[in-house]
């Protein structure tokens, strides 16, 4: 009786096993069901169900007057590429859709007021940043190296900490333009507050604070040119906000060149970085006066006809409005699905397709800053003082790296859609290494003057390489990456990140120069470009002008797969672009890289994860 009820105990917990392991084989199946969903929400629909679909979207959300529109947006939707051989389409609308392709940048006035808007905003963030450099110097005592990197680094403590997850609550609430609106005003107040500040500690609360202006703002503005931008653009417009960040910290250094040299009245002290950090205000204001003229995004509060009319307002043709909105529509759809009563940022995590992004934008994100441009950026003037220039000289010189980073941003504009976010990291990650290395070594030339031309030159030639590069891809990556139920929530974490390694960086670059030297201090940077580089190879997959159906299926080949993929094509693109031999062609990693009619996966060619 033991022995048979020893055996009876092994086949229930062998029962129980079994049934355990059935349910989570189903549940995955399940997940990769909803997984494919996504990937193509309107994939293997027959048309007549799907102008049906269509037909009953309109009628069910106030949108009677527009079927027609919304049968044939929807059948273009299915499939973008084969518009040609739809039926259902007359002439004029297929005309639409050829122009997309061969006049990409004709678009209408709107949306490019709104790329202004967003680049004003951008060139707002520049400013607040450059401005903490100067003022910090001037309320810290410079010999306090630690007092000196606290106050500076202070508005992105609160970024990392705060103002970044508040995006999706203020998104929530207020949406795109009233979040950027409420960003807005936090940064001009601010900026009129550490104006007036007369201790560093009241100085460092001002600027903490700042960062309620600067987090929701650098997490919003990026999503909302990529929501609102057509894919073969996207890229462009998206970072026009890197583009004009760039600017904003240019245009500080002119600020701080025009006030340099202003003397304190009776009764005041330090007149000239206080005009300093007022000037950066009023920027962010004329921001807030314009934002309400630009459309919103009604579509995530169920507002279909006023969404609707937004997407008139950003194309040309109502069936290109009709073809985004439905296609958002049936992908909310599909991607509220795939939760599973877990909190979203946890699905960052849990969910393979998100976890993949969220992995590469956290490592574009940590990498803007350990490239070294910030540890540049925000004390370029002690870094030139030291390699020999006056303080006036330094001023200067700051200014001229300011210059170069704005405009070698621009190349990146045409090329980012074509060459791509991935092929512009990898060319740029050795050549900042290269050039930084360059800079560090030129503190053991003895002479002055030769010492200060040299670190001059490499600092100038590391700006030109990182600004079409890991200047603009960040954002504009992380802005795109997230499917569209944790995207908020995704750019939130994106954005923390960043702007806590800010954090890191502003705080211990004075003292890391100090006990490593310049020379160590750019070795270092140096160093950690080269781990930028394995990493972008590695888990960064590419993401130009892709829709949003197929950087789905991008996100959703296995981390494993796309990392082998990626270690075999190294030495087969190194012989093929830069040894310019004769190679075979390799497969294709995703479906939508073959021609068309010759689908493949190269996974099955190298291996599953």
């Amino acid at each position: 009786m033991s022995g048979l009820k020893e055996k009876t105990t092994a086949e229930k917990r062998e029962d129980a096993s079994i049934s355990m392991n059935e349910r989570t084989a189903s549940q995955d199946d399940s997940f990769r069901d909803l997984t494919a969903k996504l990937a193509n929400p309107l994939a293997d629909i027959p048309h007549e169900q799907l102008m049906e679909d269509a037909k009953i979207f309109a009628e069910t959300h106030g949108l009677e007057d527009l079927v027609i529109e919304f049968q044939k947006g929807a059948l273009v939707a299915q499939d973008p590429s084969q518009f040609e051989s739809l039926t259902q389409l007359d002439e004029e609308d297929k005309n639409v859709f050829r122009r997309e392709i061969t006049h990409k940048w004709d678009q209408p006035k709107m949306l490019y007021y709104l790329v202004v808007l967003c680049s004003m905003a951008a060139a707002v963030q520049g400013m607040d940043e450059s401005f903490g450099i100067g003022i910090a110097g001037a309320s810290a005592s410079s010999r306090n190296q630690w007092l000196l990197g606290l106050v500076n680094s202070a508005p992105y403590l609160c970024c990392a900490v705060l103002g970044c997850w508040l995006t999706e609550p203020l998104n929530r609430f207020l949406g795109r333009r009233g979040t950027i609106f409420f960003a807005g005003m936090f940064s001009f107040l601010t900026c009129i507050w550490q104006g007036v500040t007369n201790s560093w500690e009241h100085l460092f609360v001002a600027r903490f604070v700042l960062g309620l202006g600067i987090g929701p703002k650098s997490s919003t503005v990026p999503v909302y040119a990529a929501e609102c931008s057509p894919p073969a653009i996207r890229g462009a417009l998206v970072m026009m906000w890197q583009t004009w960040t760039a600017f904003g910290i240019m245009l500080g250094y002119v600020m701080d060149l025009a006030f340099s040299k202003v003397s304190d009245p009776p009764h005041i002290t330090g007149l000239n970085w206080r005009l300093m950090l007022g000037s950066a205000g009023f920027p962010a204001l004329i921001m807030c006066l314009q934002v309400f003229f630009c459309p919103e995004r009604y579509i995530s509060k169920g507002r279909y006809r006023e969404a609707y009319n937004s997407f008139a307002r950003l194309r040309h043709h109502p069936i290109q409005a009709a073809r985004d909105l439905y296609y958002i529509h049936v992908l909310l759809e599909a991607e509220n699905n795939i939760s599973r009563d877990r909190p979203r940022f946890i699905e960052l995590f849990t969910v393979p397709r998100n976890r993949r992004a969220t992995l590469a934008s956290f490592i574009v994100m940590f990498m803007q800053q350990f490239c070294g441009i910030n540890a540049i950026a925000y004390y370029s003037s002690t870094i030139f003082t030291q390699s020999g220039f006056t303080q006036s000289q330094a001023l200067l010189a700051s200014w001229g790296y300011g210059m170069i980073n704005w405009v070698f941003a621009f190349p990146a504009i045409r090329v980012i859609d074509t060459f791509g976010r991935r092929n512009l990291l990898l060319t740029t990650f050795p050549l900042m290494g290269i050039f930084l290395l360059l800079a560090g070594f030129a503190f053991f030339i003895p002479d002055m003057k030769a010492r200060a031309a040299v670190v001059a030159t490499g600092i100038y030639l590391f700006t030109m390489v990182y600004s079409p590069g890991e200047g603009p891809v960040p954002f504009t990556y992380s802005a795109e990456a997230f499917p569209l139920y944790v995207r908020d929530i995704g750019m939130s974490f994106a954005t923390a990140i960043l702007w806590f390694f800010n954090f890191v960086i502003a705080i211990t670059v004075p003292p890391l120069i100090g006990a490593f030297k310049p020379q160590g201090a750019f070795a270092w940077f140096a160093a950690w470009n080269i781990v930028g580089f394995g990493a972008v190879l590695l888990f960064v997959p590419e993401t130009k002008a892709l829709s949003l159906e197929e950087l789905d299926q991008v996100f959703s080949v296995p981390t494993h797969t796309h990392a082998v993929y990626q270690l075999k094509a190294l030495p087969h693109n190194i012989r093929k672009y830069i040894f310019r031999m004769k190679v075979k062609p390799i497969p294709p990693l995703y479906q939508h890289e073959a021609g068309i009619g010759e689908k493949t996966y190269a996974s099955d060619e190298i291996g599953q994860a």
